[in-house]
């Protein structure tokens, strides 16, 4: 089945719970890797439609934590961060949202992620060993 291969190879993490969510910001702030969420909910039209486009991203991003978020699953995390509609996508650098995109716009979310991955290596370079 294909779609099992494309999961296989996806960059995107799923997170299924408050304490996964927990242990990739605090992995990804403590290596100093910008984290690009996006909340969804399996019943949002727009959200699902967003998935490949997301993954297109994660592809393109290596040295960004691409994460999946659906509200349904883990309804305290997206209540802590504040996402009341979906699909939502945040972008956290250090620890704190940066940036926050509301709705499902393929152009814009990677106009957002080239301006912010621009402005990112520019204080900070990711060693690549």
């Amino acid at each position: 089945m294909e779609t099992q291969e494309q999961l296989v190879r996806s960059r995107v993490l799923k997170v299924d719970s408050e304490e996964s969510w927990d242990l990739f910001t605090a992995q990804a702030k403590s290596q100093g890797c910008p984290v690009f969420v996006h909340f969804t909910a399996s019943w949002c039209v727009p959200s699902v439609a967003m998935n490949p486009s997301f993954e297109a991203l994660a592809q393109s991003y290596q040295d960004v934590l691409f994460l999946l978020v659906d509200v349904d699953v883990v309804k305290a995390v997206a209540e802590r961060m504040g996402v009341k509609a979906m699909p939502t996508f945040l972008l956290i650098s250090e620890g704190s949202v940066v940036d926050k995109i509301v709705g499902a716009n393929p152009d814009e979310i990677r106009k957002r992620m080239d301006g912010f991955i621009q402005s990112f290596h520019g204080h900070s370079e990711v060693e690549s060993i």
